[in-house]
């Protein structure tokens, strides 16, 4: 090696140390390598199913795998600590959810770890409100109607709910609060089992994911009120929201999105949103999302973290009033 080329070397060198982490990244090609989405949730659930989805269109973007990794247990938050103390380089990210980010910390006596500060938002790619349902025999076509009927029988009302401290039973304990009811809350093992029970009536109303519930309401088996979401949803654009009768603040979504560890360099963070956002424009992916009553969000990272920052307290709150625990 020359004296001029090795002088060369070493000033390239010296530009490594000194110029900051993110640049130097940039300068590679993201990512070089497989990349790890976990899931901290079943396999077939909508968590998992827009993972897969949008780890097979960026598979194809990237020229590299994008493995899912299921690591169920303490409603996502295994996942979210094996996220938060993964290397900051970008090839281990979190599908994660509002309610794992905003209402565990406040679910949890313990969590593994801090959501606004071990973790990086990406994008919240999707999210789904939920549908407000009651049985064909419950005497009351809207919300109002219902709420006066709770009212005229207190403590004999119920609603159902996949288990304490899942979002529709704090959507239930919101609806208590807010329209100062008194409703009993049933838990059960899973939504099937409380639309089992809902069907057969013994059950009085249920504020749950629209995938199951939207196709018994078409085929005249429920009886829909309202939906949760901030603004109507697309694919029910005659119902109501709660915020528009009268309930403000009142909203229940399930929205999904991509994490990466706290440190992950801004290249590689805007890198990964960037491409994220164009496989959610995509056409096919929009149909399979509409499918599933998914609606695309395609925020930036910042409109991520303001999400969670407004969620959070909310949550916090109705958990506090309702003294509402979970085992860690």
């Amino acid at each position: 090696m020359t004296t001029k080329r090795k002088l060369v070397a070493v000033l390239l060198a010296a530009m490594a140390i000194v110029l900051p982490a993110h640049v130097v990244l940039a300068q590679g090609a993201y990512p070089e390598r497989p990349v790890r989405f976990l899931v901290g949730y079943a396999p077939g659930g909508p968590v998992d199913i827009i993972g897969r989805i949008l780890g097979d269109k960026l598979a194809e973007r990237w020229g590299q795998p994008v493995v899912v990794e299921n690591i169920t247990g303490a409603a996502g938050n295994i996942a979210g600590d094996r996220v938060a103390k993964a290397a900051p380089d970008g090839y281990t990210l979190l599908v994660a959810t509002n309610p794992l980010l905003s209402v565990n910390p406040s679910l949890y006596s313990k969590m593994p770890f801090d959501p606004l500060k071990d973790l990086a938002p990406i994008t919240l790619a999707v999210y789904s409100p939920n549908l407000f349902v009651v049985p064909n025999d419950v005497p009351a076509k809207s919300v109002q109607e219902l709420v006066a009927y709770a009212r005229a029988n207190p403590g004999k009302l119920s609603y159902g709910s996949s288990g304490a401290g899942t979002t529709q039973h704090l959507a239930g304990e919101l609806l208590k609060a807010t329209a100062k009811v008194d409703i009993q809350h049933v838990p059960y093992r899973g939504a099937s089992a409380v639309i089992t029970d809902l069907l057969g009536g013994r059950l009085t109303m249920f504020i749950g994911s629209i995938a199951p519930l939207l196709p018994l309401v078409r085929e005249g088996k429920l009886r829909a009120l309202a939906v949760t979401s901030a603004k109507r949803f697309e694919a029910v654009p005659d119902l109501p929201t709660m915020v528009e009768l009268g309930y403000p603040g009142f909203v229940s979504t399930l929205a999904i999105g991509l994490m990466a560890p706290a440190g992950t360099p801004p290249a590689i963070i805007a890198k990964i949103h960037e491409d994220a956002v164009k496989v959610l424009s995509m056409p096919d992916v929009q149909k399979r999302l509409k499918d599933i009553g998914m609606e695309v969000i395609a925020s930036s990272p910042a409109e991520f973290t303001a999400t969670i920052a407004a969620e959070t307290p909310v949550w916090a709150k109705v958990i506090k009033d309702a003294d509402i625990k979970a085992s860690n």
